[in-house]
Parts: structure tokens; C-alpha cells; sequence
């Protein structure tokens, strides 16, 4: 943090995007899981999911000049190749590759799909600050990206699932490595931040929907913790916390980026945070801005003010 001393870094974290319009999609695309994704968006979630309620918040976002941008999963709704660039458009509209950072939902992974033709678009929103050629999530994630004095490391945790499930699962491939980047992070001065789509503490998601080996990255995050923990998933904004030893890991979910808040009542919802270095550590503040129905507008209210020591 010593080059950032004194600067406020400000990111933004979104979620749930969930951006494809699916009216024109032949049925002959929809022979596997993807029917049932279909029908549940053509009977309900198309009436919550809006696309101008998303075009207003990507004007507010805009209006927010963040310095940089996370979003923690499913752009999409079925994971159809059309659905992704759709989605890179998307992204491509509100910053380029180093301002914003990307990990994939379950939605995202609906079925299984080539990486080329899927999250593989996102390449430019998931490369590491020191890359290696990337011809599957293996080769990605964990991602780390360095942006003012924060490391955001992110995750995947996406799966393609049976029908009606939601799981996710990170593997013990994944885990290793992320220690490994943790355990190398120490020291760094830098407020560690991690993202990754399903809720991290278990018993927070239904059996159906829970991320799998929670408890085996709560433990691994007892041996090496990170300063904050952002996620998903759920569509609607959670609070809860990881204990490590000596004190607790703030976790943040949000509320989906695209909701009407008719169905749900958890209208659309993105969160600002901002990082300010302090004497032993820093100053986080995160703001919620919240889509109002009445005034068609983003209403930010204080979700969380907490000092965060620095690690050694």
C-alpha cells in the first residue's frame, strides 16, 4: 500500500446480471437442462430480470466513476455461446479489460459448454495480472489482480449441475492454489478481497443451491485469511462473516443487478466500496445503491463502515 498512501480506492461489486433476452431461442437448442432454465425464465424470471431496470443501473454505475468494477457471476441465463458475447458487449460498455473483473455463476455454467464458446469470451475481465495461456477455468482461476493497494482474488466456483440444482464446488485443485496465493500475499500490504459467486459460509444457501466445500475454504481461509469476502447468488444483500482466529472476515452478498423487485422484493442493488489506507491498516466504507421504483433512481444509503489491520 505504500504507493497508495492516503488515496481512497473506490470498486464497485455487482451480481446477477442475468442480461439475455431468450424469446427467439428455437426449442431444438433447448434439449438438456437448458429447457428447464427456459421455462423458469419464460414463466418468471423475464417479469423480474428487466433490461431497463440493468440500463439504469449501468448509468448510475457509470455516473459513480469507480475506479475499478467486480462482478461476481451469472451474466447469463442458460449459458448459450450467444448469451456470452452478448455479455462481453455488455462489459465492454462499462470498462475496459484491466478496470473490470469477472468470475463466472452457475448460470454460466448451466451445461457443460466449450470455453471457447462460453466464459472463455470473458478473457480480457479474467486474466491475471501475470497471466498464463488459458484454454480452460483450470488455467485461470484463482485469478489475482492488484488494482490500488487491493488484491482481488476471485474464485470459480460455477459447475454444471443436475437439474434443479444450483451447487457450486471449488475443488481441491482450486483450493490449493488458493492458499498457495495467500500464503505468497502475506506481507504484501495490500487488502486482500475475495470473490466468488456462491455464498461462502455454510449453512447460508439451501441444500440444493449451497456451495459444496464451504466448510473446506472456511478452514483454509482460518490458515489464511483474506480482509473481505464478496459473493453472489443469492439475489438479495446478506451480511454475515467467516471467524478466523483473533477476529472475523466481513462477507457482503448482493442483491441481483437486473431485478425488478417484483417477484423478489429485492430490487436491484450494487454496492460501492471504498478503500482508504490508515495508520496499521485501512478505513473500508461500503455504500449500497439501490434501484427505487417510484423515482426509477439509485438510492444509496451507508451499509457498512470497519477498520481492517494491517497483516503481516
Amino acid at each position: 500500500m505504500t504507493d497508495h498512501a492516503g488515496i481512497t480506492f473506490r470498486f464497485a461489486h455487482l451480481s446477477d446480471l442475468h442480461l439475455s433476452d431468450l424469446a427467439a431461442i428455437p426449442w431444438r437448442r433447448l434439449l438438456s437442462k437448458r429447457a428447464q432454465g427456459y421455462l423458469s425464465w419464460r414463466h418468471r424470471r423475464r417479469h423480474e430480470h428487466r433490461p431497463e431496470v440493468l440500463a439504469a443501473l449501468r448509468a448510475d454505475l457509470l455516473a459513480q466513476v469507480p475506479d475499478h468494477i467486480v462482478i461476481t457471476g451469472d451474466l447469463t441465463n442458460i449459458a448459450l455461446p450467444e448469451e456470452f458475447l452478448s455479455a462481453r458487449r455488455w462489459l465492454q460498455s462499462i470498462g475496459t479489460g484491466d478496470r473490470v473483473t469477472v468470475i463466472p455463476g452457475n448460470h454460466d455454467r448451466y451445461v457443460h459448454t466449450a470455453w471457447e464458446e462460453s466464459c472463455g469470451q470473458w478473457s480480457e475481465f479474467m486474466r491475471s495480472d501475470a497471466p498464463a495461456p488459458a484454454r480452460a477455468a483450470d488455467d485461470v482461476f484463482p485469478l489475482l489482480r492488484v488494482r490500488g493497494g487491493v488484491a482481488f482474488i476471485g474464485l470459480d466456483s460455477a459447475i454444471p449441475a443436475p437439474p434443479f440444482m444450483a451447487i457450486g464446488r471449488l475443488g481441491a485443485t482450486q483450493l490449493a492454489r488458493l492458499e498457495t496465493m495467500l500464503h505468497e500475499l502475506r506481507g504484501s500490504g495490500l487488502l486482500r478481497v475475495l470473490l466468488l459467486h456462491h455464498p461462502p459460509v455454510p449453512g447460508e444457501e439451501k441444500w440444493r443451491k449451497r456451495l459444496v466445500d464451504a466448510p473446506e475454504l472456511c478452514a483454509l481461509l482460518q490458515r489464511t485469511p483474506v480482509d473481505l469476502v464478496l459473493h453472489g447468488h443469492r439475489h438479495r444483500a446478506l451480511q454475515s462473516a467467516i471467524r478466523v482466529p483473533g477476529s472475523d472476515i466481513p462477507v457482503f452478498g448482493i442483491a441481483s443487478a437486473s431485478a425488478a423487485g417484483v417477484l423478489s422484493r429485492h430490487p436491484a442493488e450494487y454496492n460501492v466500496c471504498s478503500v482508504k489506507p490508515v495508520a496499521g491498516g485501512w478505513h473500508v466504507r461500503i455504500d449500497a445503491r439501490r434501484h427505487d421504483t417510484s423515482s426509477a433512481t439509485f438510492v444509496q444509503r451507508v451499509l457498512a463502515t470497519f477498520d481492517v489491520p494491517r497483516h503481516s
